[in-house]
């Protein structure tokens, strides 16, 4: 039987045989948040951008979901959950060896631990292409990614659920407001200042070109986020129910907030308000899902869906960058949002299960920010990093003409729309 360390939502009892009734739940876990990244983010994120440059999102979604995922084989599944030091694993279990079909961890087979896991380094790479979108060259997308995986989700996903530094301070972070949002959000938005902005940004008007896209791009990570959330709980058992329950009302709690706040702000409730409230909802409770009470869930979901709005109208202006999708404007505004109030609503005196043995509110909430401060420099240094290699070797932005004409053609020799 394999072991390895694990995030305390996965720290269970190793029975000798796996149950299947969690076996079963897992699989279908892990299925839904692969669906979640193709076609989810991809359609999300192509419908956000204009016609010309949709296959190029779809495209690069497609690669950075294949490449981690033979990636995460070979080294990376390894380097987050065997045994190494504060900040890394080891090669002790690169190509999974000693990973069979009888090994076991938890209550379910190790093999599908690696699948789902797997799954959420894939959707937190894609996360990042959103913020870089049309613009950059296909072939630096890929040097990024696999540079930018290495040197930054292995080793953020080792500190928080693989037994390292960060676990070891007490951070709670139930399915990946750190490891996920906050991570990819700080990649995004240092890519996005170092490709510059668009052509015409800020004297043309960049609308998203296909909003019912969009639309179904959110009502897909929605669904499929309950994978994410609930299968954290790496059982069905009553923790993946409360974290279900909290993903619903926490994504409800903040599409409502997003939109009342825009219908006041702006006169007018939009489908792309919805959409985003929602993806604001979701990330905020991330953190949070399977620790706090449902009425803490509502709450952080209501948080979220305001800041998420403040995010992408008033400090991107502040940031003076150029965002494409938002990212760091709802992935990561809406996952810092989470992760602290996760050290607020888990007390059991709020509605949450409690904290740890000894723990104050103080404590943890102080634990949570110093997560939040390790992710945004850990990422945004290792993003510095890719993404300056990958312009050494082959440069990061398309030519100007190019950009004018579309990424679709120029990269791809493809047009989404032909009528």
């Amino acid at each position: 039987m394999s072991t390895v360390a694990l995030a305390p939502s996965f720290a269970l009892a190793t029975p000798v045989v796996a149950d299947k009734a969690d076996n079963a739940f897992m699989m279908i876990c892990t299925t839904l948040v692969l669906f979640m990244t193709l076609p989810g983010i991809a359609l999300f994120y192509g419908g956000l951008l204009r016609s010309k440059n949709v296959l190029s999102m779809l495209t690069q979604v497609s690669i950075t979901f294949a490449l981690v995922c033979v990636l995460w084989v070979l080294y990376g599944y390894s380097l987050v959950f065997s045994e190494g030091n504060a900040f890394l694993g080891s090669f002790q279990m690169a190509m999974l060896k000693g990973i069979g079909i009888d090994s076991v961890i938890g209550t379910f087979h190790q093999m599908i631990h690696v699948a789902f896991q797997c799954s959420f380094a894939c959707i937190t790479v894609a996360l990042v292409v959103g913020g870089i979108a049309e613009r950059i060259r296909f072939s630096a997308v890929v040097i990024f990614a696999a540079i930018w995986f290495t040197l930054s989700y292995l080793p953020i996903a080792h500190m928080v659920w693989g037994g390292g530094f960060l676990a070891a301070d007490g951070t709670l972070d139930f399915a990946g407001g750190t490891v996920v949002h906050i991570n990819a959000a700080s990649a995004s938005l240092i890519g996005a200042y170092l490709l510059g902005k668009r052509v015409g940004f800020g004297r043309e008007a960049f609308k998203p070109h296909n909003l019912p896209m969009v639309f179904t791009g959110a009502s897909i990570l929605y669904i499929g986020w309950f994978g994410f959330n609930a299968g954290s709980a790496s059982a069905a058992n009553g923790i993946a129910a409360l974290a279900f329950l909290n993903t619903v009302i926490a994504t409800a709690g903040a599409i409502l907030s997003w939109i009342f706040a825009e219908w006041m702000a702006r006169g007018k409730p939009s489908l792309l308000g919805a959409c985003s409230g929602c993806i604001a909802g979701l990330v905020a409770v991330t953190p949070a899902a399977g620790s706090v009470g449902v009425g803490g869930a509502l709450l952080i979901g209501l948080a979220g869906g305001i800041a998420g709005l403040w995010g992408v109208v008033m400090l991107k202006k502040w940031l003076n960058v150029d965002d494409t999708c938002d990212v760091f404007g709802v992935h990561g505004v809406c996952g810092i949002v989470g992760c602290l109030l996760t050290g607020v609503f888990t007390a059991s005196s709020l509605g949450g299960i409690g904290y740890a043995e000894g723990v104050t509110m103080g404590h943890q909430v102080w634990s949570q920010l110093i997560s939040v401060v390790i992710t945004l420099v850990w990422s945004g240094i290792a993003a510095f990093i890719a993404f300056k290699v990958a312009d050494v070797i082959v440069g990061l932005r398309v030519a100007e003409e190019q950009e004018h004409e579309g990424l679709d053609v120029n990269s791809h020799g493809e047009r989404a729309y032909n009528s």
